[in-house]
């Protein structure tokens, strides 16, 4: 037996866990969206950042990559690894499905936890996809209006929404 584990967000760029294979590749029927609030890694309890989880959305693909863990001790240790990374993401906030975009633009520009600031979060998750050659257009978007919003530049209500 071996453990498949699929990484959309911050584990295409860092496993960090022992894997035998890395491939690219994309899961059918759903999308990338920034409804995960992040108070352990890219936040506090007092301003969380955000992070994505995966939606269902018919016609979509996400693209990712897929991690190939072999043998016994390599899968618990990954998997107990993956426990503690991944804790929040078993907890929706209320009414996650309709996030107010600028709320989420500001705190994804403010936030800032033990693993650096959100918008590192959104310009890595940026970067490691286009490496994958995906250009994820809501990915795309956020990454330039926080560009945007931290030039100091106006924002148009269609640049936010």
């Amino acid at each position: 037996m071996v453990l498949w584990v699929f990484g959309y967000g911050s584990l295409i760029w860092k496993a960090g866990f022992h894997y035998d294979d890395r491939l690219i590749g994309f899961i059918k029927g759903y999308h990338r969206v920034f409804y995960q609030g992040s108070t352990d890694h890219r936040g506090t309890p007092e301003y969380p950042g955000r992070t994505v989880t995966l939606e269902p959305c018919d016609g979509e693909v996400c693209w990712g990559v897929a991690y190939k863990v072999s043998g016994e001790e390599d899968e618990q240790i990954a998997l107990t690894y993956l426990e503690v990374r991944e804790k929040q993401y078993d907890m929706q906030e209320p009414d996650a499905s309709t996030p107010a975009v600028s709320g989420i633009l500001v705190q994804i520009v403010h936030a800032e936890g033990p693993s650096g600031p959100n918008r590192d979060y959104v310009f890595q998750l940026e970067k490691a996809l286009l490496k994958l050659g995906c250009e994820d257009k809501h990915v795309m978007e956020l990454a330039e209006t926080v560009r945007q919003k931290l030039s100091g530049r106006e924002l148009t209500n269609s640049q936010v929404e």
